[in-house]
């Protein structure tokens, strides 16, 4: 980015861009906690993520308050207003982020230790995908590099394609055994939260290049192959 003749300008942008890479620590450290509790289903530590939630929100709101005060100080064109309005709709992604982390506490509080850890594998590594698509779009936000951004925005299909792996394994179990039906339905919202987190990192990488670039991203997002109608209208809440 440019300097600007004003300094504190400089300043204010620096400090807004701070307040978003803070957004991104807290929801990363959120969903690395949350993909955690799932694995050992912990009910301990799925309650501690569900309480941090709000620290992330709050963070959204300072965002938004930052942003709306440098537009009225500096009323700024092109690139600098660009990166203003791009911080705001990426702490929108970040604080939903935290709250399907959230949602992912929640769903582990449902689930015991009887349940064979196989079952829970691939929404683990759906997990753990979305957590490497967020944390590699952070690091491309903080370095304003396009390229990078574009590599996540093409890898959101990986997820996909795990997604409707995961989807069908579970349907499968459900099918052959009617007691199963409780807990799977459970990772099923587990599996689509993280399908969800990362369309919410691909929303990010598409900011990021239009914020250095000028202009969104060619062409139409990379998606895996989604065959399943339950799949694509299988919708969590957030909350």
């Amino acid at each position: 980015m440019r300097e600007h003749t004003v300094k504190a300008f400089d300043q204010e942008l620096d400090e807004l861009k701070g307040s978003i890479g803070d957004m991104g620590r807290l929801a990363e450290a959120q969903l690395t906690k949350a993909l955690d509790a799932l694995a050992r289903r912990d009910s301990d530590l799925a309650e501690t993520v569900i309480a941090a939630d709000q620290p992330i929100d709050d963070l959204e709101l300072a965002v938004e308050w930052q942003a709306t005060q440098i537009i009225v100080k500096r009323q700024p064109m092109a690139s600098d207003l660009r990166q203003i309005m791009v911080a705001i709709r990426i702490a929108s992604d970040l604080e939903r982020i935290g709250d399907l982390a959230k949602n992912l506490a929640k769903r582990t509080r449902a689930l015991t230790d009887s349940i064979a850890p196989s079952v829970v594998t691939g929404v683990g590594r759906m997990g753990q995908l979305a957590l490497r698509q967020l944390h590699g779009v952070l690091d491309a936000y903080a370095s304003d590099d396009a390229e990078r951004a574009i590599e996540i925005w093409r890898g959101d299909q990986d997820i996909d394609n795990v997604y409707n792996s995961v989807f069908r394994e579970l349907l499968t179990y459900m099918m052959e055994d009617p007691r199963t039906i409780g807990y799977a339905t459970h990772l099923m919202f587990a599996a689509k939260n993280m399908e969800r987190i990362g369309d919410h990192c691909t929303n990010i990488a598409e900011n990021i290049y239009y914020v250095v670039h000028g202009h969104p991203l060619a062409g139409e997002r990379p998606k895996g192959d989604v065959t399943s109608t339950m799949a694509t209208d299988f919708r969590p809440s957030d909350e």
